[in-house]
């Protein structure tokens, strides 16, 4: 159980199965609209998108399953067990398909355009399919379904960015909120299912993303995460190569995109997930270390410390070259907080590359790390390329090393914070105690102190006083006025 338990730590188990709610629609058809997603934070953000287009269709959205006419399930390929959950949780509409023939069950997203038809025929339950990047087909599809057939859209697109819908989410909080700013990837690692569900890369208008950050800002929230694959390949009116697409546009890359975002207002706090190495250039550092409101904390994944396993991973850089970034990122950034992916069980890893891993982890020592075993997914470039040859119980004993050396490395984090005064944004009371208030700093850690006369939203100054290896307690010293 713990292995299993670390290894999804990158997806937010708190939040698998929620259902998004957005505000009614003012063309109400008393129709009622059920979403609930699964999977990793670009899955959210994209129910919100969906939530957004079934509205302007009329559709309300509800948080009672029960209520619903139509419910949607957005789904993750990533790992086996993600596809498995999702399974399960189709058979507990059997009853209720039953009893309302009417009702309209579709599967969207990354499974969904993996599986295609098989979802159709192997999941009676299931009326309709549709891939990312046909979110605006839905109206259309279910219209299909209502008049008696199955409907089915997993045509990947070059250019959808859906960056004309503001995919606002009433979350739980009101304080975060996901913005996305690039769809698909280019990069083929060969473990990585995405380009094969998710299509190939393309960045959003970065005005259409400005607004969208002012948007949320003027309602209330504090904090926006720019979403990617590779967030940090970000380029507008540019190919991968850097090549101008359109000579009477201007162009925008990810250092630019987040110096224009960090100008909504300096009490707009951002964050962006995920980057990629080869990609995270001093000049992204820089805007960084320039700006107070972006956050000193980058996810910059690795996946393995042995430069050969990175070469049959695909990924575009030897261990050296990793190290050169953490090298920047420490020289531009001081004390910038770096949490990382690592796979552990690739195929053919030996112990000595396994042992390259852990040594990287120990002289880098990582703030966190979302770890997990090697999992061969169809159509990746390693399923066909290499044999997924290291035993399970390997895998599981390499993966405990690495949990264990990370929980070591993230108590010494935290425990060097004590005694230090950190800026919190307050998320709202804490799960244990509503005498307590929570929120994250500046790194993205936990933080939870007594509640005193601080709000949700709020900026406060808070005295850490103790710590585990996941979060940081404290108490509270100033509530920070908003910036003139």
């Amino acid at each position: 159980m713990r292995e299993e338990k670390e290894a999804i730590k990158d997806i937010d188990e708190t939040r698998q199965g929620e259902a998004t709610l957005i505000q009614p629609a003012n063309n109400a058809t008393g129709k009622k609209l059920y979403v609930e997603s699964y999977g990793c934070a670009m899955n959210f953000a994209d129910s919100e998108v969906v939530a957004s287009i079934m509205t302007k269709e009329g559709y309300s959205t509800t948080s009672d399953v029960e209520e619903a006419d139509v419910v949607l399930i957005n789904t993750c390929s990533i790992r086996e067990n993600a596809e498995e959950r999702v399974r399960h949780r189709l058979t507990n509409f059997k009853k209720r398909k039953e009893r309302q023939p009417e009702l309209v069950v579709g599967i969207l997203g990354c499974m969904a355009e993996r599986l295609k038809t098989q979802l159709l025929e192997e999941e009676k339950l299931v009326d309709l399919v549709a891939g990312p990047d046909a979110y605006r087909d839905l109206p259309g599809l279910i219209v299909e379904v209502e008049s008696g057939q199955k409907a089915v859209n997993v045509l990947l697109s070059r250019d959808e960015t859906y960056a004309d819908i503001s995919p606002i989410r009433l979350d739980k909080n009101g304080v975060s909120s996901f913005v996305s700013i690039t769809r698909g990837c280019d990069n083929m690692c060969s473990f990585c299912v995405v380009p094969f569900t998710r299509g190939r890369e393309r960045s959003r208008d970065p005005q259409t993303i400005f607004k969208e950050c002012q948007e949320l800002f003027d309602q209330g929230y504090r904090e926006v995460t720019l979403l990617g694959q590779n967030v940090d390949s970000y380029r507008w009116n540019m190919t991968s190569k850097g090549a101008i697409k359109d000579e009477t546009k201007s162009t925008t890359n990810f250092a630019e995109l987040l110096e224009l975002v960090a100008t909504v207002s300096p009490d707009l706090r951002i964050r962006f997930s995920t980057s990629h190495p080869k990609d995270m250039t001093d000049e992204v550092l820089e805007v960084i270390a320039k700006h107070d409101n972006i956050c000193n904390y980058i996810h910059l994944p690795v996946q393995s410390g042995n430069t050969k396993v990175l070469e049959r991973m695909n990924r575009g850089y030897s261990r050296e070259m990793y190290l050169n970034r953490i090298e920047a990122i420490r020289r531009i950034i001081p004390g910038c907080a770096i949490s990382t992916d690592i796979i552990t069980g690739f195929c053919d890893e030996t112990d000595e590359e396994h042992a390259d891993t852990i040594s990287l982890s120990q002289e880098v020592k990582w703030d966190f790390a979302y770890m997990y075993k090697y999992s061969e997914r169809p159509k990746t470039l390693a399923e066909r390329r290499f044999e997924d040859n290291v035993p399970e119980d390997v895998k599981g004993k390499r993966l405990i090393e690495i949990i264990d050396l990370q929980q070591k490395h993230s108590l010494e984090h935290h425990q060097s914070k004590i005694g230090q005064i950190q800026k919190v944004l307050v998320e709202g009371p804490s799960k244990r105690s509503e005498e307590d208030m929570a929120g994250r700093n500046d790194e993205n850690v936990r933080v939870i102190f007594p509640k005193g006369d601080a709000k949700k939203c709020d900026y406060v100054m808070v005295e850490i006083t103790e710590c585990t290896a996941a979060t940081l307690k404290g108490r509270l010293v100033e509530i920070l006025p908003p910036t003139k």
